[in-house]
């Protein structure tokens, strides 16, 4: 307990002064992209590894917020009034997906999800009076909370860290708390939960709201961040982005999605300056994490570390030795 807490801290401290040891504004608005799809990866992952259902439409409430965002700007709405109308426009799209999709699982409902998707980025495509279509929508400028300007690359990193450390202690409290135990019951045992007494679905239905208000403050971020927002936002392989990010990282953990964020990242924004086929060194990562740690990079490191560092069961013969003497 004291290591964990010890290297917690570390890591906070670590983070805390980015803008100290990372050289450039570049690697710090790379940084602050990290954060942002940590916060995505880890709305993913609530669905993933603690209620057992595959989203593969995410990015449509990740968009969705981004959108509102920047048509509510455009429109002459104040920033407060803008971020306050993004979150409660994309719970409702969130409701809406969660109701239609959580009418099955498995299968069914990563197909479900894929088509709400596909939806919006149809809308957002094709919308053209609304979202500017191929041409996407600017945003004039990032907000001054308390008279900080974040259009500095090292304000706008400590804000987003400000934001992602409440989501990560937010989402910390709610798997931890007696509702998030009851999901991993819904994941585990359905049939067991439901005949206990239990609302299944409306504890999934809750989860996937909740995942959705994460999707929807990485969407508001990132276009703070990007000060622009276009289709491609929107599209099946930002979708499928942050359930990679889980699945490397290590689904069913906190720590998992944001090492898979930063994993992705990092080759996409820095290796990919150096490498020029940058996705198959991406692609070849994800094969090696699959067959070496299934269960993901957090989770296989630490197996072996314990194997490294743990105790060594005894060799055979003085096992056998062992079994011989009389007590």
């Amino acid at each position: 307990m004291i290591a964990r807490r010890a290297l917690i801290g570390l890591a906070a401290v670590l983070l805390a002064a980015v803008p100290l040891w990372v050289p450039g504004n570049y690697d710090i608005s790379v940084c602050s992209e990290i954060l942002i799809y940590a916060i995505f990866a880890l709305s993913v992952d609530l669905l993933i590894g603690f209620a057992g259902l595959v989203s593969l439409g995410h990015a449509g409430l990740f968009s969705l917020a981004g959108y509102t965002l920047a048509v509510c700007l455009g429109a002459g709405f104040g920033q407060p009034a803008a971020i306050a109308l993004a979150l409660a426009v994309t719970l409702a799209g969130t409701a809406v997906f969660a109701a239609l999709s959580l009418r099955t699982t498995g299968v069914g409902f990563i197909m479900i999800t894929l088509a709400l998707g596909q939806i919006m980025w149809g809308l957002a495509y094709r919308w053209v009076g609304l979202t500017g279509g191929d041409n996407g929508i600017s945003v004039a400028s990032r907000p001054a909370p308390f008279g900080i300007s974040l259009a500095v690359p090292s304000h706008f990193y400590e804000a987003t860290l400000i934001v992602f450390a409440f989501a990560v202690f937010a989402y910390r409290v709610f798997i931890d708390s007696p509702f998030g135990a009851s999901l991993r019951g819904t994941r585990d045992q359905p049939r067991r939960m439901s005949a206990l007494g239990y609302n299944v679905w409306m504890i999934r239905f809750s989860a996937f709201m909740v995942s959705g208000l994460l999707a929807a403050i990485a969407g508001i971020l990132f276009v703070f961040r990007a000060e622009f927002i276009s289709p491609p936002t929107a599209a099946l392989t930002a979708s499928a982005e942050p359930v990679l990010m889980a699945i490397s990282g290590g689904s069913g953990t906190i720590l998992g999605p944001i090492v898979g964020a930063a994993l992705v990242e990092i080759v996409k924004n820095i290796a990919s300056a150096y490498i020029t086929r940058w996705n198959m060194l991406l692609g070849a990562t994800f094969v090696v994490i699959v067959m070496f740690m299934p269960e993901g990079l957090v989770p296989g490191t630490m197996r072996l570390m314990r194997r490294g560092f743990g105790p060594r069961p005894p060799a055979p013969a003085a096992a056998a030795a062992e079994r011989k003497t009389p007590p």
